[in-house]
C-alpha cells in the first residue's frame, strides 16, 4: 500500500484510500457493522427518548428561566448520551481498522473476524485512552473559562466576558497541541500492544519535532474525509425533512429540531453511509503516520521490508512489526 521509505504526504492520503479501495470487503465490513449498530441505537435513543424531552423551550421565546434552564439540561444531556455512543463506534471502527491497515502495508489480507481476535485485547484500553484524552481536554477548557466565568458571575460582566473569551483561545490552543502530541498513541497502543501511559510516551516521542507536519496532515485528511462525508449526509438530511410531516421549511423555521421517526431513519441512512468513508480514511491516517514516524526514526522500513518478504531490502536489524 506504501513505499517503504520516509512518506510524503501525498502518499499517506493515497495509502488509506487505497487500503480501502484494495481490502474494501473488510474494511467496509468493520464500518458498516460499527456505523449501522451506532446509528440505530442513536435513532432509538432520539426517537424514544429526545422527543419526550423539554428541548422545544429552547425555540420558545416566551419561554421562562426555569423552562429555558431544564431544556438546556435535557440538551446536554441529550448530547452528550449520543456523544458516548458515537465514541464507542469510533473505538471500536479505529481498533479494528488500525489492525487492517497495518497488515495492508505487508501486503497481507485480514478478515474482519482475524481483524477482531487481534484488537479485542486491547480495545478496553484504547477505550481508556480516548476518554482520557477527552477528560485532559474538559480539564483544560474549565481552568482556561473558570476565572473569567467567577468574575461575570461575581458582577464585573464586561471583564469576565473578556477573560472568558481569552480563556477559550488560550484553552484551545494548548488541546490543539496535546492532542497532536497524543494523536499517534491509538496505533501505538494498538500495534506494540502497549498500556495508556507507554502509548502517550511513545507518541510525544514519536511527534516531537514534526508537530506542524503531523497536524496538518491531519487536519487535510480530516477534511477531506468530512466534505465527502457531508456530500452524502447533507442531501439525505434534507431528503429526511422532505419527507417528514412539516416539509422542509417546517424544519428549517423549527431551528432544525424536527425529530420524527421519518426524519431520524433517513437522516441515519446518511449518516451510516458517511461513516462508512471518515472512519477508513481517518483511522487510515494517523496509522500510516504512525508508521511513516517510525521508518523515519526507527528504520522501521528494514522490518516492514523482511515482512514483506522483499528480498535484498537494507540489512537486517532488531525492532518490531507493527501488527505483529
Amino acid at each position: 500500500m506504501i513505499p517503504l521509505r520516509p512518506l510524503g504526504v501525498g502518499e499517506i492520503l493515497d495509502g488509506a484510500v487505497s487500503t480501502m479501495r484494495t481490502y474494501w470487503r473488510t474494511v467496509l465490513g468493520i464500518s458498516l457493522t460499527v456505523a449501522v449498530i451506532t446509528e440505530v441505537i442513536v435513532v432509538l435513543f432520539q426517537g424514544l427518548v429526545l422527543n419526550d424531552s423539554s428541548t422545544e423551550a429552547l425555540n420558545d421565546p416566551s419561554a421562562t428561566l426555569s423552562e429555558l434552564s431544564r431544556a438546556m439540561g435535557d440538551a446536554m444531556l441529550n448530547s452528550t448520551v449520543v456523544f458516548v455512543i458515537s465514541l464507542v463506534g469510533t473505538v471500536i471502527a479505529t481498533a479494528l481498522l488500525t489492525t487492517v491497515t497495518s497488515r495492508a502495508v505487508l501486503g497481507k489480507s485480514v478478515t474482519i473476524g482475524e481483524a477482531w481476535r487481534d484488537a479485542r485485547p486491547q480495545v478496553v484500553k484504547l477505550f481508556g485512552l480516548i476518554c482520557l484524552l477527552l477528560l485532559i481536554t474538559a480539564g483544560i477548557v474549565t481552568v482556561g473559562t473558570l476565572p473569567g466565568i467567577l468574575i461575570a458571575a461575581a458582577g464585573s460582566t464586561g471583564p469576565g466576558v473578556a477573560l472568558t473569551v481569552l480563556g477559550v483561545i488560550g484553552a484551545g490552543i494548548v488541546a490543539l497541541w496535546l492532542m497532536i502530541r497524543f494523536s499517534l498513541a491509538s496505533p501505538a497502543l494498538m500495534l506494540e500492544k502497549q498500556g495508556i501511559k507507554k502509548a502517550m510516551s511513545r507518541s510525544t516521542k514519536l511527534v516531537r519535532g514534526t508537530w506542524w507536519r503531523i497536524f496538518g496532515i491531519q487536519l487535510l485528511a480530516t477534511i477531506i474525509a468530512n466534505v465527502v462525508a457531508s456530500i452524502i449526509v447533507i442531501p439525505f438530511t434534507f431528503l429526511a425533512a422532505a419527507l417528514s410531516g412539516d416539509g422542509v421549511t417546517g424544519w428549517l423555521n423549527s431551528g432544525g429540531s424536527s425529530l420524527g421517526w421519518t426524519f431520524l431513519i433517513v437522516s441515519g441512512i446518511g449518516a451510516v453511509i458517511g461513516s462508512m468513508i471518515t472512519f477508513p480514511i481517518t483511522a487510515g491516517v494517523t496509522v500510516l503516520l504512525y508508521i511513516d514516524q517510525r521508518i523515519r526514526r526507527e528504520a522501521l522500513d528494514l522490518e516492514l521490508a523482511r515482512a514483506a518478504g522483499v528480498q535484498g531490502y537494507g540489512s537486517t536489524a532488531p525492532g518490531a512489526i507493527p501488527g505483529s
